[in-house]
């Protein structure tokens, strides 16, 4: 393995909160990061956040802030949830940093000045959503296949980066440099975009319409397309080009990505290098997506799974432990909290914590805590010891290859191992029998569980370096290198005292707990009053359903024509308890004066009232026919 590593995690839109994909792929980054240090290399970790486009500044408008203030804060709060996942990034890079901006026209000017930009009128499909104009044939459905929104018919003149010219060196790059792009699949995929004629990039936005991005160098009336500016964050947050880190690092580079922005990695990135006359980065690692209910989180949908609430109520490690053992690298997973806590009572409970905490306790009860190296050992314990060297050679090549879970469930396999170890060899019946086969066996239980200690460190430092203090060792955590795990120099090992790693979750009791709180936050919220002027704020008036459809993409959200004395579009979360069709003619009441919102791309200009209790839930209509538009009072 190489002398040095350098991984990036895509830096992250601040027109939304973090959410579990942000963290999922900061943890893959710092477990990737850690796991180097061990190998004994020179590492480098960078994320940060992307911080221009129309998306952040509707966003700003949307939060009644101004961009540069809502910027600031947004970026805050990514920057402020990484230490508490145990995240340890070198450098936090912002495209709002002066000296990533010059970096930016910087490129601009080189690739300019190489002939590969150009200035054209240009009429196309533009989703706001992506930021990007769309071709007929990435369209499904006629609409953008992240948002299912239709994208807007824009004609406007551009500059443009002649990405064209390099489609042939980019197609010969990939297929002389197969892990060029990791897992395989993705690599295919990108091969099989690149058979039909690329087309060239869109680099501008002109300024009558978005001011809030990196100015083009050779033309002021203009502003950088975001991913022009956003892609280049890898190379300034090196100090390119004098920088020594760009020379130290760049040769070294990892993107880490989920595989929604595999283009723009795999296609534009490479092709910018290219016309910059700057090597490709060294590979490009693709995650799949989190999938909650079946489906791919969504503020819209309000499937947002928060890491904090949940790393409060379980733990920063058995957090990060769960997303690394249940996502197969490049594949999509489903998460569940249920999930999480079987993870937690099984793998960290009974297996990890169980092990560890009885081995810990008979080397003080029996032994006063010193673990001393035996005189005389039996092919037992040669088979530990084995296994030991055994799986540290099958985590190493797991790991190097993306197979985080396959080399979590290789140490599981060794924990269990270990488990039964101590069940055959019955330590407490030696303390009375035999102190020296005693000895043997609680030296070899205290060694596998410090080298178990070594191979965890990159997926739950915390616990790791809590057990290797309780091991007084000199040497912990980053400290740790890997031909440290490969011999047991230690004569002798003092072990402090038992130590409990993870305590079983109770899930009834929790999902009591949880059902209590909400509770309460219904009681309050009944319990609120308010006056009658607040209440008249309401327009409510009664509507007649003339059509509905299911959105696609969605089990339970139905888009509505309402005619209030109008017709307006709704959209409501009622399709588990109503089919389209049955709810053709019927008459309901609806809040008209609410505030518009996007839900799965769709505009919703109202809402339906309705209610719910054991038997489901039931929309409240009016007593009888009732002039559509009439005001309820």
């Amino acid at each position: 393995m190489e002398g040095r590593f350098y991984i990036t995690t895509p830096i992250y839109y601040v027109n939304a909160e973090p959410h579990l994909g942000h963290a999922y792929t900061t943890i893959v980054a710092d477990v990737m990061n850690r796991f180097h240090m061990l190998m004994g290399l020179e590492t480098y970790f960078v994320t940060g956040t992307d911080e221009h486009g129309d998306k952040v500044v509707k966003a700003a408008k949307g939060a009644g802030e101004d961009v540069k203030r809502y910027v600031d804060m947004m970026s805050e709060r990514f920057r402020n949830l990484w230490p508490k996942l145990n995240i340890t990034n070198d450098y936090f890079i912002r495209t709002t940093y002066s000296h990533h901006i010059e970096t930016v026209q910087h490129i601009l000017n080189l690739v300019n000045d190489k002939g590969d930009i150009y200035f054209s009128d240009y009429q196309g499909m533009y989703c706001f959503g992506c930021e990007r104009f769309y071709t007929e044939k990435e369209l499904i459905d006629g609409k953008c296949p992240d948002h299912m929104t239709e994208p807007v018919l824009i004609n406007e003149a551009n500059y443009f980066f002649r990405m064209s010219n390099y489609q042939d060196w980019l197609i010969d790059y990939i297929k002389r440099n197969p892990d060029f792009i990791r897992p395989e699949r993705y690599k295919n995929e990108v091969l099989s975009f690149l058979k039909d004629p690329l087309e060239d990039l869109c680099i501008s936005r002109p300024k009558k319409r978005l001011t809030w991005g990196v100015p083009l160098p050779f033309d002021e009336n203009y502003v950088t397309y975001v991913w022009f500016d956003a892609l280049i964050n890898y190379i300034s947050a090196l100090n390119y080009p004098e920088g020594e880190l760009f020379k130290r690092f760049w040769s070294y580079a990892n993107h880490l990505i989920a595989k929604d922005i595999l283009k723009p990695h795999a296609i534009y990135w490479p092709c910018m290098l290219k016309a910059a006359g700057i090597e490709p980065y060294r590979h490009l690692n693709v995650h799949g997506y989190w999938k909650v209910d079946e489906g791919k989180m969504s503020k819209s949908l309000g499937n947002v799974v928060k890491p904090l609430e949940l790393v409060d109520i379980y733990g920063v490690d058995a957090f990060r432990y769960f997303l690394m053992r249940e996502m197969v690298f490049g594949l999509d997973s489903d998460f569940s909290e249920e999930a999480l806590v079987g993870r937690i009572n099984a793998d960290l409970a009974n297996d990890f914590g169980n092990l560890v905490s009885r081995s810990f306790t008979m080397a003080k009860k029996f032994q006063d805590g010193r673990v001393l190296e035996p005189e005389v050992i039996e092919e037992e314990d040669r088979e530990i010891r084995k296994e030991v060297l055994t799986t540290l050679d099958d985590y190493c090549r797991f790991m190097e290859a993306l197979g985080f879970h396959k080399a979590l469930i290789r140490i599981w396999e060794l924990i269990g191992r270990l488990n039964k170890y101590i069940v055959t060899q019955e330590p407490w019946v030696l303390a009375k029998k035999d102190r020296a086969r005693l000895k043997a066996v609680l030296y070899y239980l205290i060694q596998s569980i410090k080298a178990i200690s070594f191979m965890l460190w990159p997926f739950m430092p915390e616990t790791c370096e809590r057990i290797q203090i309780r091991l007084n060792l000199q040497k912990r955590g980053r400290d740790i290198k890997i031909d440290d795990i490969r011999e047991w120099k230690d004569k002798e090992l003092v072990v402090s005292g038992p130590i409990q790693l993870f305590p079983r979750v109770d899930i009834k009791r929790l999902k009591k707990h949880k059902m209590e709180e909400k509770k309460k936050t219904i009681s309050v919220t009944q319990k609120h009053e308010i006056g009658i002027e607040e209440f008249q704020k309401l327009d409510l008036r009664v509507g007649v359903i003339k059509h509905a459809e299911k959105i696609k993409g969605s089990k339970k959200l139905i888009a509505l024509k309402v005619d209030v004395g109008e017709e307006r579009t709704i959209v409501a979360g009622i399709g588990n308890a109503y089919s389209p069709e049955t709810l053709l003619g019927k008459s309901v009441v609806v809040v008209t004066n609410l505030k518009p919102v996007k839900l799965m791309g769709v505009e919703s200009q109202g809402m339906l009232l309705a209610s719910e209790d054991r038997s489901g839930l039931k929309l409240i209509v009016p007593d009888g026919d009732i002039t559509p538009g009439s005001q309820v009072r």
